[in-house]
């Protein structure tokens, strides 16, 4: 591989990890938007979404596959987490206990998945900008 390839594939590495990242960021912004919704088009509270990943892998020359970034593979439910039951006779959603199924989505939990993924987020960009940097620098070397 040679070294401009190295530095496009590089760029295509911190490109796929800017794209995973804003997906995650996207779900993890609609959980925290639903964390009160006690009752959706399916009848029961928000269930918490999650964002499963998988590598986007490539063929390298000499036959070997090579991790070369990252793909969102689907958005799924959260159902290891349960659903907090609360008293509220008053609420229109509540059983006959007077009770109500809250979504299994956690602020603050939320709030420290939204500062991972930001901080992912920001370090794929400053590897995509020092790409962008070596490449202009190799550009100019070269006239």
């Amino acid at each position: 591989m040679s070294g401009l390839d190295k530095l496009f594939s590089g760029m295509r590495s911190t490109s796929s990890g800017l794209s995973a990242e804003r997906v995650r960021m996207d779900v993890i912004a609609e959980n925290i938007a639903n964390a009160r919704t006690t009752k959706t088009a399916g009848g029961g509270p928000y269930r918490r979404q999650l964002v499963k990943f998988e590598p986007l892998m490539q063929r390298a020359a000499n036959g070997q596959m090579l991790t070369v970034g990252m793909k969102k593979a689907e958005v799924v439910e959260d159902f290891a987490t349960p659903f907090e039951r609360i008293y509220a006779p008053d609420h229109p959603d509540r059983d006959e206990n007077n009770e109500i199924l809250m979504p299994n989505v956690s602020a603050t939990r939320e709030m420290a998945d939204l500062v991972s993924a930001m901080r992912a987020y920001e370090a794929n960009l400053a590897a995509q900008e020092n790409f962008t940097r070596m490449a202009e620098r190799a550009l100019q070397i070269a006239r």
